[in-house]
């Protein structure tokens, strides 16, 4: 999967004021057991999105620590399904909650399509928040092949233009 390729996902405001984004990628060659290793297990996310640990139950504490840019989240889970759903806000206590949906879908020949739902809350820069996931899953897909890359840059900065202008900012 190249970054030229992917096409970047779309993203609304929502009657509320806040924005969702929809991110999806199919991870070929790799089932949703390892994308579930990868979404799940502190050594594996820590390849592309950040250190952290993950307590799989519903309320179990989320803890990421994403060192470089000073942000540091502290929330629960708030929905899981064992290598098909996982639900948490990537926020700490005190703050607006931004859910996170990471699904998990079976893609012919043994591959798995994610589906990642972002929320911003109203006022926020919902087109930077999409943005640097769109680097994380890039990431996410070099881990997946044992390559892991560092935060594609230029990839955040296409695609947050590309959801401003989604947006109509």
């Amino acid at each position: 999967m190249s970054e030229e390729s992917t096409p970047f996902g779309t993203i609304r405001q929502l009657p509320d004021g806040s924005f969702e984004g929809t991110l999806q990628r199919v991870y070929e060659g790799h089932d949703r057991a390892a994308l579930w290793r990868m979404l799940t297990e502190p050594a594996a996310f820590a390849q592309w999105i950040a250190p952290g640990t993950i307590e799989l139950r519903v309320g179990g504490a989320v803890q990421i620590d994403f060192q470089d840019s000073g942000t540091a989240i502290a929330s629960t889970v708030l929905a899981l399904e064992p290598e098909r759903l996982l639900a948490y806000s990537w926020s700490s206590p005190g703050e607006p909650e931004r859910p996170l949906h990471w699904r998990l879908d079976d893609m012919p020949g043994g591959s798995t399509r994610l589906t990642l739902t972002v929320h911003t809350p109203a006022g926020e820069d919902a087109a930077k928040a999409c943005a640097g996931f769109e680097g994380h899953l890039d990431m996410l897909a070099g881990a997946l092949e044992g390559v892991p890359i560092k935060f594609p840059f230029q990839r955040f900065l296409d695609a947050r233009a590309a959801y401003k202008q989604q947006l109509g900012a």
